[in-house]
């Protein structure tokens, strides 16, 4: 098995969940395709560099004045749904170091969805780089959760992915919008999710008999909020096992950044994390992290990992990326977006060429509210906290749902992908 992140169970007891390799037999499924919903407005485009055309990745896209969001792709692309019922409304763009983008939804129409973002032409302060005591920055962005950070509890709705390629190959796609109960930030109950609907698709001809379940669903993107569980990421003991350094300046929302570096200090008996965090500089809350787990030390890197591997193959990670990101509205900084990228190397005993895979799980929340009303989740409703989304899919069966919910574009669309799987198990 392995591990996208270390999870929680009910008990508040960290445990291990994730990626599962398993050996399964070859079936064959039918796919129905899916309708689309004249309810609502598609904005589909590419954000770019304005200056030198370059993907932006991971931007916020928001819609003004609601609490509705999606985040753009590692290509730069997004996919935005907004209901007709809500006329002439304003959709900001927002990315670390460049100006904020806002422009009407009849107006995007107009440039095809397409947004150059300009870089912003950063003023520093006079501020003596010397004197900014990192620690003291990390500390006081804890003790200031009360007041950067929602206390109540939230009822949130997102969208969940996740994708295994082997090598440039997509062989499964899974991908859910999911209840979340947001506890406060200074509550001792952990968070739930409930599947509100999922669908998936997989082609089992591209696996070597192998397939890879990601075990945790959801609750591996929740629980990479380090505000809420600091522990997952930077352990109880942070300063004494990570070392924070300034590392610079960013510019975003006409608000200084500062960037913190953290990398563990060196130990052999466990893995750990090394990267980044962008703290705004005013309200010293945590606006991006940006990490990845250090994989020089196999064993221990495996240990989090591998849960259970065939007898005749090596499993080596070779790849394990994090992010986390946040909005700020009315003064309070809400969990917005998180990704999880992993690789691993399979090493077949007595064959000749080794397996590549790639798994990427990403969950953007779409919408928010204080008030449960429709949204408690029951607890028989819950996820468990080793949920496997891909077993859990009801497939397509339900074409019409997926309408005016906001989706997170894919580098390659879903469709795409079904479409050449159906051909392949239609041709068979």
């Amino acid at each position: 098995m392995l591990s996208p992140l270390k999870t929680k169970t009910n008990d508040m007891k960290p445990s291990k969940t994730g990626l599962i390799i398993l050996i399964i037999s070859l079936f064959v499924f039918n796919v129905s395709t899916q309708n689309e919903n004249k309810e609502y407005i598609e904005l589909k485009g590419r954000i770019t560099d304005r200056s030198t055309r370059a993907a932006l990745p991971y931007c916020n896209i928001l819609v003004i004045g609601h609490n509705i969001a999606t985040v753009s792709n590692s290509e730069g692309e997004y996919l935005l749904k907004v209901s007709k019922t809500l006329e002439n409304v304003n959709v900001v763009v927002k990315y670390i170091g460049y100006k904020n983008y806002v422009v009407s939804v009849d107006n995007l129409i107009s440039l095809n969805g397409n947004i150059a973002l300009e870089q912003s032409a950063i003023q520093l302060p006079q501020i003596d780089v010397i004197l900014i005591d990192a620690d003291q920055v990390v500390k006081t962005m804890f003790d200031k959760i009360a007041i950067n950070y929602p206390t109540q509890e939230m009822y949130m709705t997102a969208f969940y992915r996740e994708s295994i390629r082997k090598a440039r190959n997509y062989v499964s796609l899974s991908e859910a919008v999911v209840d979340i109960h947001k506890t406060g930030y200074y509550s001792l109950k952990d968070d739930a999710a409930k599947l509100y609907k999922a669908r998936k698709q997989v082609d089992y001809t591209k696996l070597d008999t192998l397939v890879f379940k990601l075990m945790g669903g959801p609750y591996n993107n929740i629980y990479l909020d380090i505000i809420k569980y600091p522990e997952i990421v930077l352990t109880e003991n942070m300063f004494g096992k990570f070392t924070f350094t300034f590392d610079k300046y960013e510019w975003m929302d006409d608000k200084l950044i500062y960037v913190i570096k953290f990398e563990h200090n060196p130990t052999r008996d466990e893995a750990l994390f090394n990267g980044r965090l962008y703290i705004d500089a005013n309200s010293v809350a945590l606006k991006s992290a940006v990490f990845s787990l250090n994989l020089k030390n196999t064993e221990e890197a495996m240990k989090l990992f591998i849960k259970k591997k065939p007898l005749n193959a090596k499993v080596t990670p070779v790849q394990a990326d994090y992010r986390v990101d946040y909005v700020e509205k009315d003064g309070k900084w809400y969990y917005a977006y998180s990704r999880i990228e992993l690789g691993m190397k399979i090493n077949w005993k007595k064959k000749l060429f080794n397996s590549t895979y790639y798994a990427t799980v990403e969950m953007a929340v779409t919408d928010r509210t204080s008030e449960n009303g429709s949204k408690a989740i029951k607890y028989k409703e819950r996820l468990k906290s080793n949920v496997i989304i891909s077993e859990t899919a009801e497939g397509f069966s339900d074409p019409d749902f997926w309408g005016t919910l906001n989706v997170i574009e894919p580098e390659k669309p879903i469709e795409t992908a079904i479409k050449k799987i159906q051909k392949q198990l239609e041709s068979k």
